[in-house]
């Protein structure tokens, strides 16, 4: 029997790929837009898809249940750049998927995936974004939306950042120096247990060579205790140079004033 599937080399492998006949042509911005891009909308797992979805694609007049508010408020967000009805969106659907209300629940067992859970699962997405939006505005609803975007995912990276960052402006908004102090604490204790969920090992040093890791938790700290006058900001100076070495930094001009400050500070403390 012949195959008369062509054969095409890619990377020196022959590769079989199918030959696509005139009636299934595709047209690039055209074909997939012609179908429901999201077609079990009305039929989603309990576990809800948190990424974006393009909200024109999803032909969704009034948005009716918290996924969809969540959707909108994103397309708001980012593509509009109306934050107000991001926002607006946003407590909507909250208000929609909130532990509160019994809306939503968090779910701590894998057995829960496929079922028909209700009510359905805490998203974390919306928490996320409109803690965001709100850190100047309302720093502490900030942090408590953060709190619980743990509680949902204990594990989730960058979240204790946020909560670290959010505590830093209501530092700079304090009305005196006791709550300025109390809340760069908080700050440092946030960046404390961010650093704390990516952990440098003795077998990771062994494997890597990298000493440190997450640059970007350690200069933050490293500001936090120099507000503090604590003697420890040399300690995550010379973590965020070592984390520096391997991951560089999206701003490499602090490299060099973490060098200069290290050079000018005492020795780093054996304890906190």
């Amino acid at each position: 029997m012949t195959n008369t599937t062509p054969l095409i080399a890619c990377c020196g492998i022959l590769c079989m790929l199918p030959v696509w006949g005139q009636s299934s042509a595709y047209i690039p911005g055209v074909t997939y837009q012609s179908a429901d891009p999201h077609p079990n909308k009305n039929n989603r797992n309990p576990f809800y898809f948190e990424g974006r979805i393009d909200w024109n694609l999803l032909k969704i007049t009034t948005p009716s249940d918290a996924w969809e508010f969540a959707q909108r408020g994103i397309y708001e967000q980012d593509d509009l750049e109306n934050m107000d009805a991001a926002i607006a969106d946003y407590r909507e659907a909250y208000a929609r998927n909130n532990l509160a209300n019994g809306t939503c629940q968090i779910i701590t067992s894998a057995t829960a995936i496929g079922q028909n859970i209700n009510p359905p699962p805490c998203m974390f997405t919306f928490r996320l974004r409109l803690g965001y939006l709100l850190r100047e505005t309302s720093p502490l609803e900030a942090i408590s939306l953060f709190q619980e975007v743990l509680n949902i995912d204990p594990l989730r990276l960058g979240v204790n950042q946020l909560i670290g960052d959010t505590y830093r402006i209501i530092a700079q908004q304090a009305d005196n120096d006791d709550d300025a102090t109390a809340a760069l604490q908080n700050s440092a204790a946030a960046y404390d247990r961010e650093i704390e969920l990516s952990p440098v090992t003795p077998l990771s040093v062994e494997l890597t060579g990298d000493l440190a890791n997450n640059a970007h938790t350690h200069w933050a700290l490293a500001g936090v205790y120099n507000a503090l006058g604590d003697a420890h900001e040399a300690c995550e100076l010379d973590l965020y140079l070592k984390a520096t070495k391997w991951h560089s930094d999206t701003y490499p001009w602090r490299i060099q004033l973490a060098q200069t400050r290290l050079a000018n500070l005492t020795s780093c403390p054996t304890q906190k």
